[in-house]
């Protein structure tokens, strides 16, 4: 028998490796912001969050580089809690959505050291819960631990037997 052989053609294509240090959850949550040197606020919301950063919906052009205040409205438990902080505005599209809305990407620039708790902890949040939902936890269950902080330790409580 004659061994055959494999023509070997080199592999050609993109690779998109990710960069980010943090890891990004996709999420719709409420933003009210505004530029710096402007009072008047105007209402947005997320695509995805990270410590690092955000995905906003924009009904203005804001060029890149420029900084904003911003007021993001987190589920703090059954309670709606917010978080200040100045972002800059690091990327843009260059087309406007059918809505009249660009998409751009802001980070974190200035922000309090209890804001970034909260942050963290809200992000922490959706991180267990996100673990919690792979377990399979039928989607009954699930819509009822959204609704708190730390589903985990929800799912764990509920589990155990009665006394």
């Amino acid at each position: 028998m004659e061994k055959e052989e494999r023509e070997t053609r080199p592999l050609f294509g993109i690779v998109n490796f990710e960069r980010r240090k943090r890891p990004r959850f996709s999420i719709d949550l409420a933003v009210e912001y505004w530029q710096i040197n402007n009072c008047k606020s105007r209402p947005s919301h997320t695509d995805n969050i990270s410590e690092g950063g955000l995905l906003l919906h924009l009904s203005e052009p804001i060029e890149v580089d420029q900084n904003l205040r911003l007021n993001l409205f987190i589920h703090s438990g059954p309670d709606l809690d917010s978080i200040e902080a100045v972002v800059q505005l690091v990327w843009k599209d260059i087309q406007v959505g059918k809505d009249g809305v660009y998409r751009a990407g802001v980070k974190f620039v200035d922000i309090s050291a209890e804001d970034m708790d909260k942050l963290k902890n809200f992000l922490n949040g959706l991180m267990n819960f996100q673990a919690s939902s792979e377990l399979k936890i039928p989607s009954r269950l699930a819509s009822t631990l959204a609704n708190f902080s730390n589903p985990t330790s929800l799912a764990q409580r509920l589990q155990r037997p009665d006394r």
